[in-house]
């Protein structure tokens, strides 16, 4: 018998497994798939975002799902700590724009490698290619005691940990396996959602592919209230235009405010605005483009407006302005001019929707955060199970942070799983 066994084999199934084998534990991985730490090899493109560096206050800012209910494992186990724990393995890091930390070889493989050989070296038992059917648990339904796997053999042990991830990205394993588990152990599975995930919409120059390919930096993008055009949520940063909608580090940011707001106000669409220049007030835009095109008066605002806005959303921003393509400056109005400016700082997309939750890199809802004891991420309904990771109502933006939470709370799980008076 075990004392402690781990379901799935991704960030933080692997994070707990090294924490419960280091606190002197005897350790058993299960994963279904054929080789363990499968999403963690393809994360931040293959080169592995392993934190963010930024400090406690920022990260749970940007872990919008249930962010408050990480204090408590960040005073277990932290991004700095992250960080110590991979350099110590041989794998040194290096910061990157906006805190991301990659390792200096940019080689997700390499994380992987170090993992495995630290859970290898600490004489953890591995099953692969094996399934866990469900949890199965003592007479009194109070208590774990072990796991059923599909070949109907029962592995017993007083602690187990369910890291098997959400339903993103479902060819590296997690297809929501974990949430009937939950829900037999009296937990509460919250309703899922993507998030993170590219939006989609309808519109014409979306449908027509005018703008697809494109890359837009430092840019707003906002998400408005379709009653009453209040504003919901912003962020600033890149993003790009796709045959389906859009998508990059803002796109991914701004989607779940899209998912939520559809189901709230019961819409088919939900209105944003891309702002060119978040840094500039729309009347010193309007102020730069006037003096910008009185420069060149004698030149078709196609041509005049180059190097002013991207290339080619010149032709989109004119059409909606409702100015000729060959228009010099002295045949538009001012009226047009502010016109064409407040396009610049609120160009609009409507959105009809985002990708599936299977085509996102992260799920949004599941096993409720309120059941579970923070400091040790363990049931509060069952003595002896613990949850972390992605199945838990957690989730947090790209940028290293989702990243961040599977370490935090799988190290704080496989801790607490090994250390029976640390309650």
């Amino acid at each position: 018998m075990k004392d402690v066994i781990i379901i799935g084999g991704g960030p933080s199934g692997l994070m707990a497994s090294v924490a419960a084998a280091e606190h002197g534990a005897k350790v058993l991985i299960i994963d279904k798939g054929n080789k363990l730490g499968r999403k963690l090899a393809i994360s931040g493109g293959g080169r592995c975002n392993v934190t963010n560096r930024a400090d406690a206050e920022e990260l749970i800012k940007h872990i919008p799902g249930n962010g408050r209910f990480m204090y408590s494992p960040f005073a277990v186990f932290n991004n700095e700590d992250i960080i110590t724990f991979f350099e110590d393995l041989g794998i040194p890091l290096k910061e990157e724009d906006r805190g991301r930390m990659f390792p200096v070889n940019d080689k997700a493989i390499e994380v992987v490698r170090v993992l495995l050989n630290r859970i290898r070296s600490l004489n953890v038992d591995i099953l692969t290619k094996t399934e866990v059917k469900g949890l199965v648990f003592s007479e009194n339904k109070q208590e774990i005691a072990g796991v059923k796997l599909a070949s109907g053999e029962v592995v017993h042990a007083k602690k187990v940990i369910v890291a098997v991830g959400g339903m993103s990205v479902p060819h590296t394993g997690s297809t929501g396996d974990g949430y009937p588990w939950a829900k037999a152990a009296g937990h509460t599975v919250t309703e899922l959602y993507p998030t993170e995930v590219p939006i989609t919409s309808n519109d014409s120059f979306i449908r027509n592919k005018e703008l697809q390919g494109l890359s837009l930096r430092d840019v707003r993008l906002s998400v408005f209230d379709p009653k009453k055009g209040k504003l919901i949520k912003g962020h600033e940063g890149d993003m790009i235009f796709t045959h389906f909608g859009i998508s990059g580090p803002i796109g991914l940011r701004c989607s779940q405010y899209v998912v939520k707001a559809m189901k709230k106000y019961s819409v088919k669409q939900i209105p944003l605005t891309i702002d060119l220049f978040p840094n500039e007030k729309e009347e010193e835009v309007f102020q730069r483009l006037t003096l910008s095109l009185k420069e060149q008066s004698k030149k078709a605002i196609k041509n005049a407006l180059s190097g002013f806005a991207p290339e080619r959303l010149i032709p989109v921003l004119l059409k909606k302005s409702n100015i000729d393509l060959l228009n010099i400056y002295g045949e538009i109005t001012q009226d047009k001019i502010r016109t064409l400016t407040r396009y610049m700082k609120s160009f609009p997309i409507q959105a009809n929707g985002t990708l599936s939750i299977e085509k996102a890199f992260v799920t949004g809802g599941g096993v409720s955060v309120k059941e579970i004891l923070p400091k040790r991420m363990e049931s509060k309904l069952m003595k002896g199970l613990f949850f972390c990771g992605e199945v838990l109502d957690l989730h947090g933006y790209t940028g290293g942070y989702n990243i961040t939470v599977a370490f935090s709370t799988g190290y704080t799980a496989g801790r607490a799983a090994a250390l029976e008076e640390d309650s």
